[in-house]
């Protein structure tokens, strides 16, 4: 873990992945319960999936997404899935009702 954390720190974040994820398994096969709260809904977006989702939820395509912040449109295309997978929606619209109702309280 500590080996995953400090790659991490220095920005070698696929290098970091290894060491983090056979930590992670470690730990659960000691019996530590991952807290999956931390990992889905709208707190577990990164600012690069909520800068997606909120342009995708406001009808913008992948193109249009992927010039107005400087990325490609494969990146646009991970973040929106892993953001999905993260909210548990399968498209823009309920992406669009969610954060409506995440504003609203």
């Amino acid at each position: 873990m500590d080996l995953g954390a400090e790659l991490r720190r220095r920005g070698e974040r696929s290098t970091a992945r290894g060491p983090l994820s056979d930590g992670l398994e470690v730990a659960v096969a000691a019996g530590v319960r991952v807290r999956r709260d931390l990992r889905t809904g709208i707190a577990a977006l990164t600012p690069s999936e909520r800068r997606i989702v909120e342009q995708a939820a406001n009808g913008a395509s992948n193109a249009q997404i992927a010039q107005a912040l400087f990325v490609t449109v494969k990146t646009v295309e991970m973040h929106l899935g892993n953001a999905y997978r993260k909210l548990d929606v399968s498209s823009r619209r309920q992406l669009a009702e969610l954060l409506d109702a995440d504003r609203s309280g």
